[in-house]
């Protein structure tokens, strides 16, 4: 293959110019994670050492994460850098810019089995809410204490005929 035949995006974007659906992805993992831990943009921003606007565009796709720089937001979120690929549906790890460049390439095949992610609870605003929530309690053991609840009650059984 020569350099003539490989078609190479524009900064990983696709061939219309539209941000790469992974790096969307990689954003909207970034958002959810920022928000479950109760951070503003300019906080997580300030963390990093970035401006807000820079975080406003990772989060959106707009601008791409270099390794290194998801590796810092990946310490300072606490999650491991795997965390910002969960989660991909498949016809998104199929846009990544290897497929615009090489014409004949072949899809990867994820040997994830992933769940749709509407049906993934961490995605639904009721767990972001449920946990920001929890973690605003002041007393810490009666927030361990509603912890040790809410795990005791997902591990009852009951007759599904009684709600």
């Amino acid at each position: 293959m020569t350099a003539e035949t490989i078609k190479r995006s524009s900064r990983g974007r696709t061939p219309t110019g539209q941000p790469n659906p992974i790096d969307v992805h990689v954003g909207n993992r970034i958002r959810l994670r920022r928000t479950l831990l109760g951070l503003s943009q300019e906080k997580l921003a300030s963390l990093l050492g970035l401006t807000f606007q820079q975080v406003q565009k990772y989060e959106r796709g707009m601008n791409r994460v270099g390794a290194s720089r998801l590796w810092d937001i990946g310490k300072v979120l606490e999650v491991p850098v795997g965390f910002f690929y969960e989660d991909m549906d498949d016809s998104v790890a199929s846009q990544s810019p290897r497929m615009f460049s090489i014409p004949d390439a072949e899809p990867l095949n994820l040997a994830e089995d992933s769940e749709k992610f509407d049906l993934d609870p961490m995605h639904r605003q009721e767990t972001i809410e449920l946990v920001k929530a929890y973690y605003k309690i002041p007393n810490r053991k009666a927030a361990k204490h509603m912890f040790d609840l809410i795990i005791a009650m997902s591990k009852s059984t009951y007759n599904k005929d009684e709600e």
